[in-house]
């Protein structure tokens, strides 16, 4: 099965603060014959590495801290991230919980005071509305047990 990913949590430091997250347990995916797709639908949106952090607001805009709205950036790179999904026949994806992209289940409320509300990321929005299963990292035993 070929397994949508977000870059991050295979050790890329694409994040906004340039790091990584990386989550040795992925490569149990790998070591059970599945393919792993990287994707950063934010650095597939054209942001750069490292960037000031961003929020989702009410209404569905993208703004960073420091005031930028980078709403076009981070739908342009859920697109692409649908787009490489779509193309490598992946129906599921493991993303980086909480992100303003990539959040399945939890998002940070916009007002930048580490404040989660339910909700999704952009990207991960958009891969569940195409019919994608998505996961967090902090799911990987449910991953690894389902797959």
């Amino acid at each position: 099965m070929n397994i949508l990913v977000s870059h991050c949590l295979l050790g890329e430091p694409c994040r906004y603060d340039g790091r990584s997250v990386a989550v040795p347990a992925l490569k149990q995916l790998e070591e059970a014959g599945h393919t792993l797709i990287p994707v950063c639908p934010e650095v597939l949106g054209g942001l750069p590495t490292p960037r000031s952090p961003a929020e989702l607001q009410p209404g569905g805009r993208v703004l960073s801290k420091a005031g930028e709205d980078v709403t076009r950036s981070y739908y342009a790179g859920a697109q692409r991230a649908l787009e490489i999904a779509e193309a490598n026949g992946c129906t599921l994806a493991v993303l980086k919980c909480k992100s303003p992209s990539c959040g399945g289940r939890q998002v940070y409320d916009g007002t930048f005071t580490q404040t989660l509300i339910d909700g999704q990321g952009v990207a991960a929005k958009l891969l569940t509305q195409a019919g994608v299963r998505v996961l967090g990292e902090d799911e990987i035993d449910r991953i690894l047990f389902t797959v």
